[in-house]
């Protein structure tokens, strides 16, 4: 199981300087992953909960492709309905190339109503936009040319040189719990990306769910990736009240166990505390980073190796 840390690209912290710090940090450490999430317009309810200033997690993703060696990159996640797929798919493909195929794109529908109204998107139709737009985008990643024909895009014979260097199939992630989602991620992805999840709730309705799914649509069930919020408690938390990364060293080995259990092949820590002042002190961050890759899990000491 491999082990990755979420880098904040937002906040009045966030800038060039702690993005590379962030990076260099996970690669010194022994992280074997690192992941920027994705807004393009900070509209009021986006910066309620990732304030600006924000920086884009392709270009951002770019600059860590150039100052990393071996730690994989990936976005967590990128909202498919903000940009067109022939773009979306460049961007992955470059991105692949310059980083000598370290890019895993992971993608979702979007929540920001105010977000999809100021880009002119249709904030009821995201599903079935981002589900052709996945289409779209393997169309592109597979093939010297790609042609599509949908409700909301089409195009022919566009050249998509230079193609991923994991051509055919570049890693993507698919986030969200719901039905919905969960038969998204079966029918297009190579990862399933739950975020902030408890791990009962994965192991009795997450799962079960997605494995029923994979088998009526007569697929494998994509790799368990999840991200989970990482917060190391001095005292336990209740179980009924916490989810996973959550509470004391103990209960958080208990829960990487738990998902090492249920097969997942990577696990994504968030440290962002919901305070936009805390991405100032990064600090605070990688000294718990470091603990747990030190001294919390035999599991994650041995997946760090």
């Amino acid at each position: 199981m491999k082990v990755g840390i979420n880098i904040l690209n937002f906040g009045p912290g966030a800038g060039p300087v702690s993005l590379a710090r962030w990076a260099q940090f996970a690669e010194e450490t022994g992280y074997h992953l690192v992941m920027i999430s994705d807004h393009v317009a900070i509209t009021p309810d986006v910066q309620a909960e990732y304030p600006a200033p924000f920086y884009d997690p392709f270009i951002s993703l770019a600059w860590v492709a150039a100052m990393t060696k071996r730690i994989e990159l990936g976005t967590t996640v990128a909202i498919l309905p903000y940009r067109h797929p022939l773009h979306t798919a460049r961007l992955a493909a470059n991105l692949d190339q310059l980083s000598g195929g370290r890019f895993i794109l992971g993608v979702g529908a979007g929540w920001a109503k105010q977000e999809f109204e100021a880009l002119g998107v249709p904030f009821d139709r995201r599903g079935a936009i981002t589900n052709e737009y996945l289409e779209a985008i393997r169309a592109c990643l597979t093939g010297d040319t790609a042609s599509y024909e949908g409700r909301f895009v089409s195009f022919r014979d566009v050249h998509t040189a230079p193609r991923p260097v994991r051509s055919p199939r570049l890693p993507i992630w698919v986030g969200g719990s719901g039905e919905a989602a969960l038969r998204r991620a079966v029918r297009y992805g190579e990862g399933w990306h739950p975020i902030r999840i408890r791990t009962d709730w994965l192991r009795d309705k997450g799962l079960p769910m997605l494995r029923n799914i994979a088998e009526a649509e007569g697929k494998p069930a994509p790799a368990l990736c999840p991200r989970i919020v990482l917060r190391i408690t001095d005292q336990p938390l209740a179980d009924d009240q916490r989810v996973a990364g959550q509470g004391t060293p103990d209960q958080i080995r208990k829960d990487f166990e738990a998902l090492a259990s249920m097969g997942a092949e990577y696990v994504l820590l968030d440290t962002y505390t919901g305070e936009p002042e805390s991405t100032r002190h990064p600090e605070n961050s990688w000294a718990m980073l470091t603990s747990l890759a030190e001294q919390v899990l035999d599991l994650g000491r041995q997946a760090l190796r």
